[in-house]
């Protein structure tokens, strides 16, 4: 029954000039996250001293980054320069499955992280045991596991809904809800399943993290040395702040009733936790670890040595 073959994203602005801006202002965001990810993945890989779980839970969560925008930001850069807006029913379904998909698989890592972390400062003396590297391999592949069991079913029931009349959404990539509200049948089933995913993911992986720091905060709390405090305060108030901004967009965004035909504030909070969050992730997480900045000096040291 269905119609429509393809569908109009309205995309992020209205004008031509602000077009050319957010391209501009996009494709430095999207650079920056390929180049802060990729030196992470570099570094951890060629460092025989990052070789150990956090890092290795810090390598994989760059890769998903780099393959959670790459989604949508190549085609939203795309559709700024060339004022294209349309994107096939296979492209759509596609993009929302991989969207939704390594979106909770970066929201699970995060936990992960979190967890380590736990491990790390409250147990120290048990890391190695606890943590180890077949650990480590069932926790990565568990969080793909997950996300792609949780966000399949309500992802492959959307692509047998019909879609007979309008065919316009008010956003930059294709969201669920709004993907919804499209269709010509009734969809209260897949929107109650989806509701339910999202509970389980973004409440769920939230109390993990909330937890784990809080455990971190009191043992920090207990330390002797104030030095030690403050370089542990410092490494979890960052880690906070992105996980402040990521959650409260997400939680904002997602767990409410959607508005019907999408609000341009929506698109403002998915530019909050699709790109911004992203951006800052690498640097916060990674580059300005001691060790790692300890690593990328090395490497410059050995790249300016080898050009002479």
């Amino acid at each position: 029954h269905t119609t429509v073959v393809e569908f109009v994203l309205l995309g992020l602005a209205g004008s031509r000039p602000l077009e050319i801006t957010l391209f501009l202002l996009l494709g430095i965001a999207y650079f920056l996250i390929l180049l802060g990810n990729i030196s992470v993945i570099g570094i951890t890989l060629t460092s025989s001293f990052l070789q150990t779980p956090m890092y290795y839970f810090l390598r994989n969560f760059a890769l998903l980054e780099i393959t959670f925008t790459s989604t949508f930001l190549p085609s939203t850069l795309y559709s700024l320069l060339t004022e294209r807006k349309t994107i096939s029913l296979p492209g759509c379904f596609l993009q929302m499955l991989f969207f939704y998909c390594l979106g909770a698989c970066g929201l699970l890592h995060t936990a992960v992280v979190s967890l380590d972390r736990y491990v790390a400062v409250c147990h120290p003396l048990h890391y190695s045991a606890i943590m180890s590297s077949r650990f480590c391999l069932q926790l990565v592949l568990g969080c793909w596991a997950l996300s792609f069991l949780l966000v399949l079913p309500p992802t492959i029931l959307t692509t047998q809904l019909p879609f007979c009349g309008p065919n316009v959404m008010n956003h930059f990539y294709c969201d669920h809800s709004l993907l919804l509200q499209l269709s010509c049948t009734d969809t209260g089933f897949i929107e109650g399943l989806m509701f339910i995913t999202l509970i389980i993911i973004l409440p769920g992986t939230l109390l993990v993290t909330a937890v784990s720091y809080g455990c971190v905060i009191v043992t920090i709390l207990h330390m002797p040395s104030s030095a030690g405090r403050r370089k542990a305060f410092s490494t979890c108030s960052a880690h906070l702040t992105v996980v402040l901004v990521l959650y409260s967009t997400c939680i904002y965004r997602y767990i409410r009733p959607a508005q019907r035909g999408g609000q341009d504030s929506d698109k403002v909070l998915s530019l909050f936790f699709c790109v911004l969050a992203e951006t800052l992730n690498p640097y916060i997480y990674s580059l300005r670890n001691r060790q790692v900045k300890q690593a990328f000096k090395e490497r410059i040291l050995k790249f300016s040595a080898s050009l002479r």
